[in-house]
This record gives C-alpha cells, structure tokens and sequence, in this order.
C-alpha cells in the first residue's frame, strides 16, 4: 500500500490538531468550533479515505470505547456532589476524538508511518517556537491582549503568543519572555519540545542539528521539569553514543554544562526564591487531591473540574505523618487552600474517580503500543509531564491509555481464539 503525499500531509494535520488539542490555544480560544472541526475531519477520513476495516482492530476500539463509557457513567452517579454533564459530555468527547484517531492509524497506516506523522507534526511546533521567541524582540511593542472564558494572553496577528505579565524571565542580565509557542503556557511546550527530542535522539536519528536546536528551545521556556527532562535525555544520549559518534561528546558536554547551570539556578529560584510560589503550588498540588483520594477512595468525588475546585477550597490536609516526612525533607508547606485546579493530572484522576479506576487507567497508560523503542524513557517523559500539567485526561496523552486497553484486548481475543 503506496503512502502517497496526500495520505502524510492529513496524517499530519491530524496528529497536528491532536497535539494542539492538548493546551493548544486554539482549543483554548475556540474549544467548541475547533472541537467540532478535529471530530468531522477525523470522521471524513475514516468514511472516504479508509481503503479497508481491519475488523480485530474495530473491534478492540469498540469495547475500549465502551468500557471508558461505563467508567464514566459509573463515575457521574457514585460522584459526592452534584456533577455538570457539559463536563462528562468534553470527557466523553476526548475518548471519542483519541479512539477515533488511534483506530484511523492502526487500521490503514504502520507503526512506523504514525511515528512518522508525530515527528513531522512535533517538527512544525519546534520551528513555530523558534520563530515565536525571536519574533518577541522585534514586536512586544506590538502586541494585542486576547481575552476568553479561562484564558487571556498577548499576540501578534494571532501567529505569535505570549503572557509578558507572568512569564517574563531574566537570564544573566537579559530579559525575554518565556516561549509558550502555541500553548497556553511555556510548561505545556517544553513537553512537546521534549518529545520531539526524544524522537530525534532515540528513534528518527537524522539530524542532529535538531537536537541542539531543540534543546536551546526549551532552555527558552524557562521551565524547571523541561530543563530537568532534557538533562535526563542529555545523560542516556551521551552513554549511548559515547562508542559510536565520539565526536559528539564535546558538543554534547558544552551544551549541557550551560543546562545544567541554568536549572540549578531555576531551582534554586523556585524553591527559595521569588518564584517560591511555583513550587509551593505544585507540592501542593501533588498531596492535597491523594489526601482527598484517601477520603474517597472507591469512586472518587467525580470528574468534575469546577466541582473539584470548590471542594478543594474547603479541604484541609492534616496528617502527623506528612509533617514528619516534610520535615526528615526539609520541605514546608505554604499554601493551605486554593480554588485553582491541579497541576498533577495523576493525583487528580485519583480524587476524581478514586483509586481502583485510577490504577487501571494509569496500567493502560504504561501498556501503550504507540512509542515502543526506550519505552521506560519515553514513559518516564509522559509521567514527569503530567504529575507537572493537567493533560493526562487531554486528548493527545489519552490516545495513550486508549491504545493500552486495545493493546490488551487484543491480546485476550487473540488467546481465546487460539484456545478455541
């Protein structure tokens, strides 16, 4: 089966619109509209551009689907307050659009060819972000503020973005503002950024000018977990090819030096200094929704965010133990309250629908087929990823947890087939 241009270019529109769908600022802007568009370009794709239905594979997608619905409707019922269906319908809409996708690739497409599109697609929002932080010296005296529901940041033309009022950063005496490419914030790009790293260094392995681009580009973010991840995919680069490409060692060296300066100095920041704050939300954010989890621990208190955020506005953390342990560590906890929502998308799905159907999406999460070569270093990316943003239940890193439980039905269809 040829792989024509026309098939590489929708496929990489649609892993496009998929990763943009995951903090992307067109969904922000236009959630509805954009919601609606990625859902009828993905059924036109399957309906007229599909050569034939591989019936194992619908079939797996199918009892997926229906699983997470029964998940879902149990969750909504067995919630302790009263839950929003708009909330459950957006919930209901990202298994659509990941289930869907993932059955549009593995049912006409190989595995290499949907690496392939996450490459290009990640490609486009490297090279965005290279433009995005050099455009802001010549126009942030040209920027318009954009305003929605949940949202406002600056722009330029709706081609550039920034938030210049709380991601400004001083680096050794030159001010920028911190790259958030075509997301709402720079901690969501440094994700991608690092995925495409990941690619490039552990899979794709043809330009490495792209790796030391990339790296500059999430040292542009000014994010902690980015510079910590790239620090990470540093290390393992270097002993992989300490034998093969000797000559890449210095390069490799000089450039993670600067790094690693960079992100001590960050921690040192975030941690101790002005930016405290930061770090104190996120601590927060790890222990307060497990505590609530504990309290709830069958079915969670429901999946609903706003519903989320009012009760955690209430809920008080006292435990002797934690305050032992935050001692031995020499951690203290500043923030007792807050009406935001959780940075840590795995405590969250804990509190939101307990510990049972937490513990199975996350095993499905880890069973993913989609990013097989150095797995545990992907899977340590997407984990670090979303304990630090609310994306796991976004539809980019859902299509992960969808293709473990197909990978798993798969699996058990196959052996009763066999034992039949």
């Amino acid at each position: 089966m040829m792989y024509s241009l026309r098939k590489k270019c929708v496929d990489a529109i649609l892993m496009l619109m998929l990763i943009l769908s995951t903090g992307g600022l067109l969904f922000v802007f236009n959630r509805n509209i954009a919601s609606l568009f990625f859902l009828l370009f993905i059924l036109f794709v399957l309906i007229f551009m599909e050569d034939k239905w591989k019936k194992s594979t619908f079939n797996s997608i199918v009892i997926t689907f229906s699983t997470l619905f029964f998940i879902g409707i149990i969750n909504y019922y067995f919630s302790i307050t009263e839950q929003i269906v708009n909330k459950y319908l957006f919930h209901l809409l990202t298994v659509t659009l990941a289930s869907l996708l993932l059955l549009h690739f593995k049912n006409n497409r190989t595995h290499q060819q949907l690496t392939g599109s996450l490459y290009i697609s990640l490609g486009l929002i490297v090279f965005h972000s290279l433009f995005n932080f050099i455009a802001y010296f010549f126009l942030k005296d040209n920027l318009i503020v954009i305003i929605s529901e949940y949202h406002e940041c600056e722009t330029f033309m709706n081609i550039f973005f920034y938030s210049t009022e709380r991601a400004t950063a001083s680096l050794y005496g030159l001010e920028f503002c911190r790259n958030q490419g075509l997301f709402w914030e720079p901690g969501v790009l440094q994700v991608f950024l690092n995925m495409f790293f990941f690619l490039e260094a552990f899979v794709i392995k043809k330009r490495k000018f792209l790796l030391f681009l990339t790296a500059f580009l999430i040292l542009t973010t000014y994010s902690t977990t980015g510079l910590a991840l790239l620090l990470i995919q540093f290390t393992v680069y270097l002993f992989n090819e300490y034998n093969a490409n000797k000559w890449l060692r210095p390069f490799v060296l000089t450039l993670g030096i600067p790094i690693y300066m960079i992100f001590s100095f960050n921690v040192e920041e975030k941690i101790l200094g002005e930016k405290e704050w930061s770090f104190q939300k996120r601590y927060f954010d790890l222990v307060q929704p497990f505590f609530i989890a504990l309290e709830h621990p069958l079915t969670g208190i429901g999946s609903d965010v706003e519903q989320f955020q009012s009760m955690r506005q209430e809920f008080f953390v006292f435990s002797s133990s934690l305050n032992s342990l935050q001692e031995k560590a020499g951690v203290e906890s500043k923030v007792s309250s807050t009406d935001k929502g959780s940075s840590n998308s795995i405590t969250f799905l804990m509190a939101a629908m307990g510990f049972p159907t937490a513990i199975l999406l996350l095993y499905m999460f880890f069973k993913q087929q989609i990013i097989k070569d150095k797995k545990w270093l992907w899977m340590f990316i997407m984990v670090v990823s979303v304990m630090s943003e609310p994306l796991l239940l976004k539809p980019f890193f859902f299509i992960f947890i969808i293709s473990g439980f197909t990978y798993v039905y798969y699996k058990m269809t196959s052996h009763k087939q066999q034992i039949g």
